[in-house]
């Protein structure tokens, strides 16, 4: 099963009820089709850019949920023929990744070695010529 988002546009004409039964019967819908719901976000009212089929303002709602992907076709079938949908669409969610941790970076296959701070701007000739050594023995 794939994780899917709904997000659909209901006829801003309908009274509290009205738009309860409707959420409640698209919610019906996915699971005849043997889809498992997820988070459902509530219902807002909106003003839209342009008119949809004659409607300035509209109920938005978006939910998710888990279906397999044979089954959205007729899924979507069920959602145009209802009538006070105004517009829907479904989208793929991809799937969630676990945190992945950080890893310090090797140099040469070696951990990285603390640098000594330097006091006062100077750095004694003693050091510089131990790792210059270091350096030309690789």
């Amino acid at each position: 099963m794939k994780l899917y988002e709904l997000t659909y546009l209901i006829s801003s004409d309908l009274s509290e009820e009205e738009l309860k039964v409707c959420q409640e019967k698209i919610a019906s819908l996915i699971e005849e089709e043997g889809g498992v719901l997820g988070e459902v976000n509530s219902i807002t009212r909106k003003s839209l850019a342009y008119p949809i089929k004659k409607k300035s303002a509209a109920f938005s709602a978006t939910l998710s949920f888990q279906s397999d992907p044979e089954k959205l076709e007729s899924l979507e079938k069920k959602l145009k023929a209802e009538s006070k949908i105004l517009r829907y669409l479904i989208l793929g969610k991809p799937k969630t990744k676990p945190p992945t941790t950080f890893r310090k970076k090797m140099v040469g296959g070696k951990p990285p070695t603390p640098r000594k701070k330097v006091v006062g701007g100077k750095v004694e000739l003693k050091e510089i010529e131990k790792k210059l050594e270091e350096i030309l023995k690789e």
